[in-house]
């Protein structure tokens, strides 16, 4: 099987998230955390943005010995040196470049011509490379870039050096079907040795969905937030990608290096210090991921896992699936599980009075917890011997 390539840029594009302010210590907690669940790539920071970018970049490029870390910068000689300043004491340095390739944005943001792209493509890669030898390319906007052009810009990119062309939906545009055929295309139009990355952005909800079938198509390295935090509706979740792959091996015959049973705790971390709470049908890490409160799906669950759970809890760091949410929806079958678990061993006829009482508070208060359940078997246990 082929591998993917994990490539994190919580710190640099999750950071970028709309109200988020990473400070050094948790910048360096998380890169840290992201070292031990052995994610590929980390990228830091865009060095060349603040001073106290290029310090957090360079101090985390000290830390990290087992990841390669990453910066990102312009096509201009004056980032690429910053940012190099800051990631040459990495045990594995990247340099991150990038320039627009689309019209929209040579017209309106960059005043450039697409001649002039290539030649600053060309010249800037072959400067990255002088300091390193991993150099990556990212072609901005490329899925609203002319197709033709997109592959004359990588080309120029391969040949002047970079081992890396990511190919990023930088505003959330592209299909899945679309996106895969690029990366077809590409793959075939552009020669060399490097390897196709995505970085794909949510603003059409897509950008797992664009990940996986970008990797499908043929591309091994996926960027990405945890949590898919990011820039407007965020990046893709890599979480997600990262369980795909692991769940739909037989699908995409494919894996990752990542250790998965740290993805809860990192996951909680980013949470924590990003500011920005998990919604709770999150996938792979909100609260109800493995929550169960329909009777039919308890009964299921209570009778084996797999049922209605078709990933391991265990798996992303969590001690057990199969929690049963109680509330009017509830039937027997879960709310004699969740006895057992409080340690309630009940006759039928015990059960059924319990259960009708339980019904009945359950259509008043909505989700019954744990506590408020005690109190019901105790009342009613204690109704019955009077």
């Amino acid at each position: 099987m082929d591998r993917v390539y994990i490539f994190d840029t919580t710190l640099r594009d999750g950071d970028q998230t709309p109200g988020v302010n990473l400070k050094l210590n948790e910048k360096i907690e998380i890169a840290k955390e992201l070292e031990r669940m052995r994610v590929d790539i980390i990228e830091a920071g865009f060095a060349a943005s603040s001073q106290g970018e290029f310090e957090s970049v360079r101090t985390i490029a000290s830390i990290i010995k087992d990841s390669i870390v990453a910066t990102l910068c312009r096509t201009v000689q004056k980032d690429i040196d910053i940012g190099w300043e800051a990631v040459r004491v990495a045990q594995n340095p990247r340099i991150h470049v990038f320039i627009s390739t689309s019209d929209i944005h040579l017209q309106t943001m960059m005043k450039k011509t697409r001649d002039e792209v290539i030649e600053i493509t060309e010249s800037m890669v072959k400067y990255a490379k002088r300091y390193c030898s991993d150099v990556e390319f990212s072609a901005q906007d490329a899925t609203r870039s002319d197709w033709d052009f997109l592959i004359k810009v990588l080309q120029v990119a391969v040949k002047s050096g970079a081992t890396t062309i990511n190919i990023p939906d930088t505003v959330g545009y592209i299909i899945p079907e679309e996106y895969a055929l690029l990366i077809k295309t590409i793959l075939q139009k552009v020669d060399g040795k490097y390897i196709v990355s995505t970085h794909c952005h949510d603003d059409l909800g897509l950008a797992v969905a664009n990940s996986l079938a970008a990797v499908k198509a043929g591309a091994r390295q996926v960027e990405g937030c945890i949590n898919g935090i990011g820039e407007r509706a965020g990046n893709t979740a890599l979480e997600e990608v990262i369980m795909a792959i692991k769940v739909r091996k037989d699908f995409f015959n494919l894996y990752t290096n990542i250790d998965t049973t740290r993805i809860y705790h990192v996951s909680q971390l980013v949470s924590k210090y990003s500011g920005i709470p998990i919604q709770p049908n999150k996938a792979i890490v909100g609260l109800n991921a493995f929550r169960h409160q329909s009777g039919v799906h308890q009964h299921g669950v209570v009778s084996n896992r797999m049922n209605y759970e078709i990933i391991d809890p265990q798996d992303i760091g969590l001690p057990k699936g199969g929690i049963i949410v109680l509330n009017k929806n509830s039937g027997r079958h879960g709310l004699k599980a969740k006895l057992v678990e409080l340690g309630y061993n009940l006759t039928e006829e015990q059960m059924n009075e319990v259960f009708s009482e339980f019904k009945k508070e359950a259509d008043v208060k909505g989700e019954i917890r744990d506590d408020e359940l005690v109190k019901i078997v105790e009342r009613t246990l204690q109704t019955k011997k009077t």
